[in-house]
């Protein structure tokens, strides 16, 4: 089985999990590809009018980024880039940016994809309704 197969059934699992179990903050959700038809991210529409988009590369690279910079003028991402500057982070190279780029946490989401979009939109459900 190809890489982009794998990656592609992997969002649909996602894309699934999210407007299946999820359905009072996302709206709809979409796969998005590259121009060479790669499958690149998915994106979820909330109800608050945010977005989320989630991304898988194929050599293991992951983002769940929660943008409400229209809304709070905040975002929330857990992703694993090794940057140097987070090196410090208990869990490097994963971490979480918590309302900005520059506020930086240790990442509490599961390796597992279908754990870890369970995790972050319960965080995502919390914030919502608060």
């Amino acid at each position: 089985m190809s890489v982009s197969i794998k990656i592609l059934r992997l969002y649909k699992s996602l894309l699934d999990i999210a407007t299946t179990e999820f359905v009072t903050v996302v709206e709809s959700g979409e796969i998005f590809y590259s121009q060479g038809m790669e499958p690149w991210k998915v994106r979820l529409y909330l109800c608050d009018g945010s977005i989320v988009d989630i991304y898988y590369s194929v050599k293991g690279k992951y983002s769940y980024h929660w943008d409400r910079r229209l809304i709070t003028n905040e975002i929330f991402r857990h992703d694993n880039a090794p940057h140097q500057k987070w090196e410090n982070i208990s869990s490097f190279p994963k971490h979480f940016h918590s309302g900005s780029e520059d506020i930086v946490l240790p990442s509490f989401l599961p390796d597992v994809p279908e754990m870890a979009i369970r995790d972050f939109l319960n965080f995502v459900v919390k914030r919502i309704m608060q």
